[in-house]
């Protein structure tokens, strides 16, 4: 959702902003929580006024994500200054910054399209900290002679940095608590949730609700309460994290099949509580790794690292469960 409050008309191209969030921004970031057309929560490019800027105000940099935008310009408030939003394809910051498109190139070109030269007469940006990996700082500033300058995590702290252009440890601290784990949940709910409809009928008209009752499990498990969870669980991996979570949530389905079907052959209730535990192990642990791109404690070479040591466990771990569950579904 593209949104311009007003365009001036002189030269170089000046959009305005302002610091007020409207009932549309916030159905916006509603929408953008849930993973409605993902990709359609942007701004446009470019360099917008926020308040009554003139030549010595600060240029903030911004992904043109929705959200990045809006969080940085309302926690501006009472501050002259200009944003220079790059074209980040509606990605946050710290994801664009991982993919470049918040990066060295990207700064550049719209240091120069904007004509910010001509705008402010010092040669300082700010950019967020989470935007440093996709940056070189030396090259921005022989390319386009603007030095780069980080500010804080997160753009709420923007006006204490100001005063002094120095951030606090805390201001540099990366924090992930569980509001802001729990605020990632509802887009990968809104993701899952026809696929987990899906299989939990078919794994009713496998097994009946014991059986749609894992899948949910499964499903709910790796999307809200593993993120909920995550600094408490076991091991630093996602994967064994997420299989530890999974092969907890298994023990109930388990302790149903040996206290309530006390008249089944051992072979059957050892192989259904084997098929929950391996399946449940294998689905969770499969899901908390998606939430490696979510998180702030994961780096890009740890996830490869991660995937190619754990995906082919999931893999046997999933499949060798949903093949006794289905077996000992008919089994008697």
């Amino acid at each position: 959702m593209t949104k311009i409050i007003s365009v001036l008309s002189a030269p170089p191209t000046l959009y305005s902003a302002t610091p007020e969030l409207t009932f549309s921004d916030h159905w916006d970031h509603f929408l953008a929580r849930v993973g409605y057309h993902r990709g359609d929560h942007r701004v446009l490019p470019g360099l917008y006024r926020l308040g009554s800027p003139d030549e010595t105000s600060p240029v903030f940099v911004s992904a043109n994500y929705t959200l990045s935008f809006d969080a940085l310009r309302s926690a501006l408030r009472g501050i002259n200054g200009y944003i220079l939003v790059l074209d980040t394809k509606g990605i946050n910051v710290w994801c664009a910054a991982g993919k470049h498109t918040f990066g060295t190139r990207e700064i550049v070109r719209r240091v120069k399209e904007t004509q910010l030269a001509s705008v402010v007469n010092h040669r300082k940006l700010i950019l967020p900290q989470l935007g440093a990996p996709g940056v070189a700082a030396h090259e921005v500033r022989r390319l386009c002679g603007f030095t780069v300058e980080y500010g804080p995590v997160l753009a709420s702290d923007l006006p204490e940095y100001l005063k002094t252009h120095q951030a606090s440890p805390e201001m540099r601290e990366v924090k992930f608590p569980l509001h802001d784990r729990l605020i990632l949940t509802p887009v990968e709910v809104t993701m899952t949730f026809l696929p987990m409809l899906g299989a939990a009928v078919v794994a009713f008209l496998i097994g009946g609700w014991a059986y749609a009752l894992a899948v949910l499990t499964a499903v709910l498990g790796g999307t809200v309460l593993f993120p909920a969870l995550l600094p408490w669980l076991p091991s630093k991996d996602f994967s064994s994290k997420g299989g530890f979570l999974g092969m907890v949530l298994s023990l109930p389905f388990v302790l149903w099949v040996l206290s309530a079907h006390v008249g089944w052959s051992w072979y059957r209730q050892l192989g259904q509580s084997l098929g929950y535990l391996l399946a449940l192990a294998g689905s969770v642990a499969y899901i908390s790794l998606n939430f490696t791109g979510s998180s702030t404690f994961t780096s890009r070479t740890g996830v490869k690292k991660e995937i190619y040591t754990y995906i082919r466990p999931m893999a046997i771990s999933f499949g060798v469960g949903i093949v006794l569950l289905i077996v000992f579904a008919f089994v008697r």
